[in-house]
């Protein structure tokens, strides 16, 4: 007999009002699916269409494609279907049609993610701008309030400082896009002191310093352990409480895939919340959906793509 957890949330995902209504306000983007003939993406295009939000161009085995629809009652007829075979060909297919401005928006589906991220990094395909691709999780909770923003949980492992950088740029440029004027920013460790021994700490004093010096319209601080950067009672009792930035951030920059993927499976599983990922720093934005999303986590992060790509 399994025994429910009493530390996971029973509270289901909700996508965030204001995502929503941002992304309807913005010109609906051309969406190509890499293989889109399965349940999943075929459903969050269906939604996402119906709502006004995304045109899809479909990519993959037609037959899939169509049949995939007509089980949901779907009529895809205005859309297009750029035919091909298997998860290489139609992820290349996704990947091209962006890059000759077919379609505004990549998205993952029915194909495994190392085949998907391939296509995209295909220099061939035109998506590349010389900037790092890095991964940003939005992350709403079910009663809705002030979002958090965690860095690269998905795409780079172990990020050196220069791409830990172009991240901290594009999680201010989405801030920015989605109305924070001037967010604050947290380069997270387990301490806030800076210990040689714990080269998070290290690591987050430098970046902290350098996004000072580098970038104007935000305030940084690190390290900052997590207590720190969630807990204004934290901060109250450790002292901190002239720190722009501790128990207040709008984001949370990370030290490495794993932090970043506990933390925010962490916000999902045991608060219920919505997380919204898109891929920054390619010609388009890119959007790496998963079979464990839930349809609130898709919708969302096709509206972030889309007022992205509102953004040009």
């Amino acid at each position: 007999m399994t025994t429910e957890n009493p530390f996971l949330s029973t509270r289901d995902a909700v996508c965030p009002a204001n995502l929503l209504e941002m992304a309807q306000n913005a010109k609906s983007p051309r969406v190509a699916i890499a293989r889109a003939g399965a349940p999943l993406p075929m459903e969050a295009a269906r939604d996402a269409a119906a709502l006004e939000i995304m045109e899809p161009v479909f990519t993959g085995e037609r037959h899939l494609i169509e049949a995939e629809a007509e089980k949901l009652d779907f009529d895809i007829s205005q859309f297009e279907i750029i035919e091909a075979e298997g998860e290489e060909e139609s992820g290349k297919a996704a990947a091209f049609a962006c890059g000759e401005g077919r379609a505004d928006v990549l998205m993952k589906g029915q194909l495994h993610t190392d085949t998907f991220m391939k296509s995209a990094l295909n220099r061939d395909a035109g998506l590349r701008t010389g900037n790092r691709l890095v991964h940003i999780f939005h992350i709403s909770h079910p009663d809705g309030g002030k979002p958090m923003l965690i860095s690269d949980a998905a795409v780079n492992v172990e990020p050196n400082l220069a791409t830990r950088q172009d991240s901290v740029r594009e999680t201010v440029k989405l801030l920015g896009l989605l109305g924070n004027a001037r967010p604050k920013v947290a380069f997270l460790s387990a301490t806030e002191s800076v210990i040689e021994s714990v080269p998070s700490s290290v690591e987050a004093n430098e970046l902290a310093a350098w996004a000072k010096s580098e970038i104007s319209n935000a305030d940084f601080s690190g390290p900052l352990a997590l207590d720190l950067i969630l807990s204004p009672q934290a901060v109250d009792t450790k002292k901190l409480t002239d720190d722009p930035v501790a128990g207040q951030a709008d984001a949370i920059m990370v030290p490495d895939i794993v932090s970043g993927n506990a933390l925010f499976k962490s916000f999902v599983y045991l608060t219920g919340g919505c997380a919204a990922g898109i891929v920054m720093g390619a010609k388009v934005p890119i959007l790496l959906t998963s079979r464990a999303d839930p349809p609130a986590a898709r919708m969302a992060s096709i509206c972030l793509a889309s007022i992205v790509n509102a953004a040009g």
